[in-house]
């Protein structure tokens, strides 16, 4: 994933280029109006990844490949991994941002009733810690997680 980042103005809305007042620019403009704010977009990635784990019913985030994947990264030293933010992608722009999840959800919840308050959950959490507009969030439901199932860890290389 690339990192973009987008700019917001101190205060919170997406930077029009305009000072909050008219003209007053430099020592005369109040504090807040007094530069851009930027965002990476792994911050915004972030927050939507807390905001879906925060829903009663989700199990986990990522695809089974994405899952695997992200746990041998996380085992491998300096690897990274995807964390907070496996199974999110995020396009962020100027003043919008659009958010994909893969998700795995619990068996016997509803699966509507839980991808609806994930999306108002990301929206919610988005636009009130970064001040972007979210236009969608598009939800992935990748798999059921069964109440006897164990997470499946990946199996190590024959090499080491």
């Amino acid at each position: 994933m690339t990192d973009n980042t987008t700019s917001i103005s101190s205060a919170g809305r997406p930077d029009t280029g305009v000072s909050a007042l008219k003209g007053r620019t430099g020592a005369g403009a109040p504090a807040e109006t007094r530069g851009k704010t930027t965002i990476a977009d792994g911050v915004v990635a972030k927050i939507a990844g807390m905001a879906a784990r925060e829903i009663p019913g989700i199990h986990n985030l990522g695809g089974g490949m994405a899952r695997a994947f992200g746990a041998v990264r996380e085992r491998v030293p300096g690897g990274g991994g995807g964390g907070v933010s496996r199974g999110v992608k995020v396009e962020v722009g100027e003043r919008q941002a659009a958010v994909d999840l893969d998700i795995v959800v619990e068996y016997g919840v509803s699966i509507v009733e839980v991808t609806g308050d994930v999306r108002a959950n990301v929206i919610g959490a988005v636009e009130r810690m970064t001040g972007l507009e979210v236009v969608e969030v598009n939800i992935s439901v990748d798999d059921v997680h069964l109440p006897d199932e164990e997470e499946s860890e990946p199996e190590e290389g024959r090499v080491r």
